[in-house]
C-alpha cells in the first residue's frame, strides 16, 4: 500500500451516510442484532469476506502479501438500559448498560422492546418530574434509585404493564439525537463508538476501491460487547498485533480535542506498547496531522480486553477526539479524518 498523500483522500459523503444509519438503530451491550445485520450489508457491498463468532463479533478479513496477521477493532454495541421492575404506578426501574451519566438522561425519549417482539415508547424521568408538585425537583439526586421509566400507555398498575408484555430483562434504549452542523461538528449519543465503526468502513471501502494490499494480513473486527468489558476477549488465531479505534476523551488536563485523532499512551488497565504508539505518533508527525498523546485513567478498550483474557498480542489505542463522552457527544469531521488517515498510514506502514 501507497503512503503518499494521494492514497489519503476521505470519502466525507459515505462516512456520514454511514455514521447517521448507523446512529439511528438501536444498539446496547446485549441487542446488537439489528446492527449487526445492517454492519453486514455494508461489508457485503463493500466486497471483504467475514464471518461471525458465536456472540456475533464480525471477522473481516483483508488479504495481504504475507502471513503475518494485524488487527483493526471498534465497537458497535453502545450504552443503555434495561428493566429492572415495576413500580406499584405502573412506572418501570431500571439498571444501567455500561456507564452512561445518568443526570443526562433525564426527560430522554426512548424504546421498550419486548421479547414478544412489541416496541413501547417511553420518557425517562427524575422521581420529582414536576417543579409545580415535588419541592426538590431541582436537587434529587439523578440515579438508579431516583428515576423511572413513564411508558406511553394508560397503565395504573404492575399487572397493566404485564399486560403490555413488558417485564424485567427488556431493553431500553435512549435517542442519539444525531446532527451535523454546517462547520463540521457532529453531535450525538453513542459516537463511542460508532464514529469510529464508521471511520473504519470507509477506510474499507477506500482499500477496495483502489484494489491495494497490505503487506500483511489485517482482520477487521467489530465487537459487541465492549461497553461491559469482553468485547475482545477472543482473538482468532494468529493475530499477534491489535489496534483500538475508540474515542478519544476531552477534557481535564488532557491535550485531545475535537480535531485530534488520539493516541492513547496508557489507560486504567497500563501502558500500551511502546514501539507501537510510538510508530502511531512518528507517522502522525511525518504527515502533519492533528493528534494529540494521552493517559486516560478511567478508560479500557477492546486491546485491554484481549490482553486481560492471556492473548499474546502487542497493542494501540487511537480514535477520535470526542468530547463529554457517555453523555451528550460532541466530535468533528477532522476529527474523522485524521483517524481515517493515520489508520491508512498504519496499514500502509506494515
Amino acid at each position: 500500500m501507497e503512503s503518499s498523500s494521494s492514497y489519503l483522500t476521505f470519502n466525507e459523503e459515505y462516512f456520514k451516510e454511514t455514521l447517521t444509519e448507523l446512529l439511528s438503530i438501536d444498539s446496547p451491550t446485549g441487542y446488537t442484532k439489528n446492527v449487526v445485520t445492517k454492519l453486514e450489508e455494508y461489508i457485503q457491498k463493500i466486497g471483504f469476506n467475514y464471518y461471525k463468532t458465536n456472540k456475533d463479533n464480525i471477522v473481516v478479513d483483508i488479504p495481504g502479501k504475507n502471513k503475518k496477521t494485524v488487527a483493526l477493532s471498534a465497537h458497535i454495541d453502545t450504552l443503555g438500559l434495561i428493566v429492572r421492575g415495576v413500580n406499584k404506578n405502573g412506572t418501570l426501574t431500571f439498571s444501567q448498560i455500561g456507564g452512561a451519566i445518568l443526570p443526562t438522561l433525564d426527560g430522554e425519549y426512548c424504546n421498550i422492546y419486548s421479547r414478544d417482539g412489541n416496541t413501547n415508547t417511553g420518557t425517562i424521568l427524575s422521581n420529582s418530574p414536576s417543579s409545580h408538585v415535588y419541592e426538590d425537583a431541582s436537587e434529587l439526586k439523578r440515579d438508579t434509585k431516583n428515576m423511572h421509566i413513564r411508558i406511553d400507555a394508560f397503565v395504573k398498575s404492575k399487572e397493566c404493564v404485564k399486560k403490555l408484555g413488558i417485564r424485567a430483562g427488556d431493553f431500553i434504549c435512549y435517542e442519539p439525537k444525531a446532527q451535523f452542523t454546517k462547520n463540521g461538528f457532529i453531535k450525538s449519543r453513542f459516537l463511542d463508538d460508532k464514529m469510529s465503526v464508521a471511520i473504519i468502513l470507509t477506510l474499507m471501502k477506500h482499500i477496495k476501491k483502489l484494489n491495494l494490499t497490505p503487506a500483511k494480513n489485517i482482520k477487521v473486527i467489530f465487537s459487541t460487547y465492549e461497553e461491559v468489558g469482553h468485547g475482545l476477549a477472543h482473538l482468532p488465531e494468529g493475530i499477534t498485533e491489535v489496534v483500538a479505534v475508540d474515542m478519544g476523551c476531552i477534557g481535564d488536563d488532557l491535550f485531545c480535542t475535537e480535531r485530534d485523532v488520539s493516541i492513547c499512551a496508557k489507560d486504567s488497565s497500563g501502558p500500551y506498547d511502546y514501539e507501537l504508539t510510538t510508530k502511531l505518533i512518528h507517522l502522525a508527525q511525518r504527515f502533519a496531522l492533528n493528534f494529540a498523546v494521552d493517559i486516560y485513567p478511567r478508560y479500557r478498550s477492546d486491546v485491554s480486553a484481549a490482553r486481560c483474557a492471556g492473548h499474546d498480542i502487542i497493542g494501540a489505542l487511537i480514535g477520535p477526539g470526542v468530547a463529554a463522552s457517555h453523555g451528550m457527544e460532541r466530535s468533528h469531521i477532522l476529527a474523522a479524518k485524521n483517524t481515517f488517515k493515520l489508520l491508512y498510514l498504519y496499514l500502509a506502514a506494515l
